[in-house]
């Protein structure tokens, strides 16, 4: 795992690139080194195939010079039976190599991958509500994707193609020094272009990168509400959208390519320049005589073993630009500073909790300089109880909610269960503690009993049936065509959304909170159907502390206590207040 990040702030200065504190390279260090022994033995298996790559042109030259040319056919058969058994055993070489590198890469793309979504797991609402879904599943894909492939596949080629280079440069020495000299001789121009071409293809690269970012939100988004865009008509106005997302794109893709495509061609062109002398200079020699057959096709092999290595070391640089770019993009996410953070001594949830719920002057406002939605509340909740929670739209009500799960912290004031402050717990054992049962229920693609028990990993199917009883729901499922194992589709669309919120209860049921909130968990349920579900979580929950959070008379009918979220105060409320029709909510008053 990587350490905590620092601050949203990025700057970038080669690979040393800082963003927010994250150093670059060691950061990618830290997925590489568990794996540095893997990767030294692809690194000692491709120095073994590259020097029997290289053994090859020089076993040509003397199967020209010495059998061909010379009329000795036992030369020329020992010497072809040697070529073919080298070329044998580099292939051999070259399947474990490519065996072992697989490995050792995909470990390393999870790893990164993982900690990159450990990471966003860790981020408050309110970073998913300004980042844009699709966005983010490009970088935890495309982006993390190109960084693994920088980290790995460009440190071997980089070992690999510098070994190539030297054995196959040391060998035409060796053939020929002049044409050696003539081959290279445009190196230093090749390299210049490229440092000149390293800028462009970089904010080519990022546009295109942010271009695909805008097609996967588009879909991400559309996909997700085409029932809404068909109920409005709004089908063609989409497709226009989409339209000139793809004209954009492309544009941007064309540019891109273009540049590549010039990056690459202008050093490849520089190469076949340097070859036509070569050959040119090579043909001259052999004709007068100081230089053999063997020698100058043993060197002409060499040459295009060497140009090899060139162009993947000179393409490495401007691979680096691109690698630079989704770098970035990912090390902005690591950088996101998380909201909560776990105690450095977390208290465990006590085993004889009983749930008394304590804010003790709660200030809260999700920006700074905003008017603060809570604003000083001081409120009891007795354990063990129904407290009815009611208010306008925006007056705080899901904010508590948020508060009491420590997706936020109040910038004053504090909350308390059974005394403890809740920002003193540990954090995963607080939250499995009290259970939410929002209006908006959120189910996985998946079976019926995957969904139920999602937030009790270990309960038997036994127990997700009896919790699916008592939320009024077994019935249902058990007409479904595959029971308990029907796949409930993407998000619980096969679903209405009062089965969804039925399911939800049902998880609830099972996850045995201290606390249970209840936020408009029953507001797509008919009302029959509403007073036995709450009569069967009152009887379930009579020892638990239950919130219910509702614009509806009837969950609060058997309220021990009502209150009202009014200008970011607690207040007692009159039945008329919180919108009954008929003055029954049972005892309302306000504690603490």
């Amino acid at each position: 795992m990587v350490s905590d990040p620092g601050s949203r702030n990025a700057a970038t200065s080669g690979y040393g690139m800082r963003a927010g504190g994250v150093r670059a390279v060691p950061w990618l260090l830290n997925f590489v080194r568990p794996h540095a022994w893997r990767l030294a033995v692809v690194v000692v298996l491709s120095l073994a195939s590259v020097g029997l790559t290289l053994a090859q042109p020089y076993i040509t030259k003397f199967l020209i010079d010495d059998g061909l040319m010379a009329g000795n056919l036992p030369t020329v058969i020992a010497l072809c039976a040697l070529l073919f058994g080298v070329g044998v055993i580099a292939a051999l070489l070259t399947g474990v190599n490519r065996w072992q590198y697989v490995n050792t890469s995909g470990k390393i793309l999870f790893a990164i991958r993982q900690a990159v979504y450990a990471h966003l797991q860790r981020l408050s609402p309110a970073f998913y509500a300004r980042a844009r879904g699709g966005d983010l599943l490009n970088r935890l894909d495309g982006d993390v994707a190109e960084v693994q492939r920088f980290a790995v596949d460009s440190l071997l080629a980089m070992v690999s193609g510098a070994i190539a280079l030297a054995g196959a440069l040391a060998l035409m020495v060796l053939l020929s020094w002049q044409l050696s000299l003539l081959a290279f001789v445009l190196l230093p121009a090749e390299f210049l272009f490229l440092r000149y071409m390293r800028p462009l293809v970089e904010r080519r690269t990022r546009a295109v990168r942010e271009r695909a970012s805008d097609l996967t939100a588009f879909f991400f988004d559309t996909l997700a509400a085409m029932k809404f865009i068909q109920s409005v008509a709004a089908e063609q106005r989409e497709a226009e959208r989409l339209a000139g997302l793809n004209r954009l794109y492309l544009s941007d893709l064309v540019r891109q390519q273009m540049t590549g495509f010039v990056a690459a061609t202008v050093p490849g062109l520089l190469t076949s320049l340097s070859t036509a002398v070569v050959f040119v200079a090579g043909g001259y020699l052999l004709i007068k005589g100081q230089m053999t057959l063997g020698a100058l096709i043993a060197f002409s092999v060499y040459l295009s073993r060497a140009t090899g290595p060139v162009q993947t070391l000179l393409g490495l640089y401007v691979a680096a630009q691109r690698a630079k770019v989704s770098l970035q993009r990912v090390l902005d996410l690591m950088t996101e500073r998380p909201v909560v953070t776990q105690p450095s001594a977390p208290r465990a949830v006590p085993a004889d909790a009983m749930g008394e719920i304590r804010f003790e002057d709660v200030v809260f406002s999700y920006r700074d300089g905003e008017r603060p939605i809570l604003n000083g509340v001081n409120l009891a909740v007795p354990a063990r109880t129904r407290t009815g929670l009611v208010g306008v739209s925006g007056a705080g009500k899901t904010t508590v909610i948020d508060l009491l799960h420590r997706h936020y912290d109040p910038q004053g004031g504090r909350i308390l269960i059974d005394g403890i402050d809740v920002r003193e717990m540990d954090l995963t054992a607080l939250r499995r503690r009290v259970a939410v049962v929002a209006q908006d229920t959120v189910l996985f693609a998946g079976s019926v009993f995957d969904n139920i028990r999602y937030a009790a990993p270990t309960a038997s199917d036994a127990d997700i049936r009896e919790a699916a009883a008592l939320a009024q729901i077994d019935d249902f499922i058990c007409r479904l065509p595959h029971g308990y194992e029907t796949d409930v589709g993407a998000r619980g669309t096969a679903l209405s959304g009062g089965q969804r919120q039925r399911l939800a209860i049902a998880r609830a049921l099972l996850q045995d909170p201290l606390v249970l909130v209840l936020d408009e968990a029953t507001s797509s349920i008919d009302r029959e159907t509403e007073v036995r579900i709450s009569e069967a979580i009152d009887r379930l929950f009579a020892d638990r502390t239950r919130l219910v959070i509702t614009h509806r008379p009837e969950p609060l009918s058997s309220a021990d206590l009502v209150v009202e979220l009014a200008a970011g105060q607690m207040l007692p409320v009159s039945a008329t207040t919180a919108g009954s029709s008929d003055g029954r909510y049972g005892a309302h008053r306000l504690a603490g």
